[in-house]
């Protein structure tokens, strides 16, 4: 399997509000600090990745802005191949609204923008260089008609398959998506996709049971603070949690994601992948921020967690 990985997907410029409590309608709050980052769920993976040291290629759309000028930018300081990242003329680019609380919680808007822009064609057009890639990535920040294309043709051409369903919709249709290698929800996106309750890990492995009744095969569903869990039609596993004390959570399942992408192009292992990946995200909640709360290769191998 090739080690190059090819991220579908979604950029976003994070605009992170640190809030003590959220406003009731019509209140107005001072709120303690502001900063802007590089976000959304297919740039964040791409970065997490990348930082790892992994080859990254992103196929993605910018907007016609200061935004998508520096989010391209950004991608390429990282060691991102960019070539498939194309600025979309009058499009503005996506922009994430986060709050985080004092607990480290967060809550996220996301405005598309030139996400939407990212069709099937624009995965057509990227093909010749997704071939050198033995691991594709997708998310659900851009059109689904453009994730179904991306793996149906992916599955046409052998190449392995992680959707990460976020954000969840119930639009999203299962027969679609069955022939991805790795399906990893959240507890909150498994109970959208599911409608059951996923509050314990108990219930979290029935819910996904139900998925692979549909026909996906790997199901990892983060867990959060509880770590993750594996379940196929052969095996349930839970991966045990790294505790630390969380400052901001708002880039960990992306970091989970990119992480697990990054090992498991090294050395097809599943099992150390996901401790690996566990272990990423724990570290990255305890910095504020997402792109820029990621470890790098040589920051991780450091870590004591």
């Amino acid at each position: 399997m090739s080690a190059r990985i090819g991220v579908i997907g979604s950029n976003m410029v994070d605009l992170v509000t640190t809030i003590d409590r959220m406003p009731r309608i019509g209140e107005t709050l001072e709120a303690p600090a502001f900063s802007i980052g590089n976000g959304g769920k297919g740039a964040n993976q791409a970065a997490a990745a990348a930082k790892l040291g992994a080859d990254v290629l992103m196929v993605s759309r910018v907007g016609d802005d200061v935004f998508g000028a520096d989010t391209i930018a950004n991608m390429q300081r990282l060691g991102i191949d960019t070539r498939h990242v194309h600025v979309v003329p009058g499009a503005s680019s996506g922009v994430a609204p986060i709050f985080v609380d004092a607990n480290g919680d967060n809550s996220i808007l996301i405005i598309k923008g030139a996400n939407d822009h990212l069709l099937p064609d624009g995965v057509d057009e990227a093909a010749a260089d997704l071939l050198d890639c033995g691991l594709i990535v997708l998310q659900l920040e851009i059109p689904l008609e453009t994730v179904y294309h991306a793996i149906d043709w992916a599955h046409a051409a052998g190449k392995r398959v992680l959707l990460n369903p976020a954000p969840a919709t119930q639009a999203l249709s299962l027969e679609r998506i069955a022939h991805v290698d790795f399906f990893m929800p959240n507890q909150t996106e498994l109970s959208i996709l599911t409608g059951l309750p996923t509050s314990s890990a108990r219930e979290a492995e029935a819910a996904a049971r139900v998925l692979l009744d549909r026909g996906i095969g790997t199901i990892v569903v983060t867990l959060g603070a509880d770590g993750a869990l594996l379940v196929t039609a052969d095996e349930v596993s839970l991966i045990p949690p790294v505790k630390v004390v969380a400052r901001d959570t708002s880039g960990a399942g992306d970091a989970f994601i990119g992480a697990f992408a990054a090992h498991y192009v090294q050395d097809n292992d599943l099992h150390a992948a996901l401790r690996q990946a566990t272990r990423y995200a724990a570290d990255s909640v305890t910095r504020p921020g997402t792109q820029k709360a990621f470890a790098t290769a040589e920051e991780f191998s450091r870590l004591a967690l």
